[in-house]
């Protein structure tokens, strides 16, 4: 008989609630007047949960399809402006081969990237252009390539007194491609790391060290945040361990798998992803 994952629930639920919680709040709810407005977080907490929900499965169910044991999702509630610190499963036992590598590593980050733009698009198309002087002071958010893109295709042009001001679910999107973006660094224990060591072998060290400097540089120049990443990298570890089998070359399908994952990290990598106004 299968033990109820009490622990993977409560923490869902929690971080459900923390989600839905902030999303109010930054609809400028005034929960402790009127705590029934809480309701107003449920579009961004339910999108944001779907897009880490997505992702962390895809990793799951990979991991079964090549016999490699995992953990149910875990959720973590944070008192973040996101109301949380995302979500990650534990692997139980050892990856085996390249191949399985890339399966498991890519498949949460292409999965998630999906469901992240979609709900960008949708959020974008509930936004709103309003008089800049309405939104100083604000967070303001960085564009990556790609929510570039769909904002000129969804929203068009913005007059140059204007600005938009994101729908939950946009916001949420915009948070589902950041993540994904970081999870797609080609360093560590990153899904980017997997993919990087499943491609290059030990070779990846070098690599990862000099991605390491770059954010070093980013984060001198542009966003600080990329300093903590890259001291958060370094204390992890730059070296992946080894898989049991070093087979022959990859297939097709892996290469390309990993090259649409490299794609996908560079249109939604986003140098500075916040501002204030």
């Amino acid at each position: 008989m299968k033990k109820i994952p009490f622990l993977h629930i409560i923490l869902f639920l929690l971080t459900l609630f923390s989600t839905v919680f902030v999303g109010a709040l930054q609809t400028g709810a005034d929960l402790l007047k009127d705590p029934v407005q809480i309701y107003r977080g449920l579009p961004f907490a339910l999108s944001l949960m779907f897009i880490l929900l997505t992702h962390e499965l895809s990793h799951y169910f990979a991991s079964r399809r090549h016999g490699v044991k995992a953990t149910l999702p875990y959720f973590i509630p944070a008192p973040t402006i996101i109301g949380t610190f995302g979500a990650f499963i534990k692997m139980k036992s050892p990856i085996v081969t390249r191949k399985a590598l890339i399966d498991i590593g890519a498949s949460g980050p292409i999965a998630g990237f999906l469901v992240s733009a979609v709900a960008a698009a949708i959020g974008l198309g509930a936004s709103e252009i309003v008089p800049m002087s309405e939104t100083k002071g604000a967070l303001n958010l960085g564009d990556s390539i790609l929510f570039s893109y769909l904002t000129r295709i969804v929203v068009g042009a913005t007059p140059a007194d204007a600005d938009i001001l994101l729908h939950p679910v946009a916001f949420a999107g915009w948070i589902g491609l950041f993540v994904t973006s970081i999870n797609l660094i080609p360093v560590g224990q990153l899904d980017g790391g997997h993919i990087a060591y499943a491609f290059l072998g030990e070779r990846h060290v070098p690599l990862s060290f000099i991605l390491i400097i770059m954010m070093s540089l980013l984060g001198m120049r542009y966003w600080e945040g990329w300093i903590v990443w890259a001291i958060l990298l370094l204390i992890l570890g730059l070296r992946h361990p080894p898989v049991m089998y070093w087979e022959g070359s990859l297939d097709v399908r892996r290469r390309l798998t990993g090259f649409l994952a490299l794609f996908i990290f560079i249109i939604t990598f986003i140098p500075v992803p916040f501002q204030i106004k």
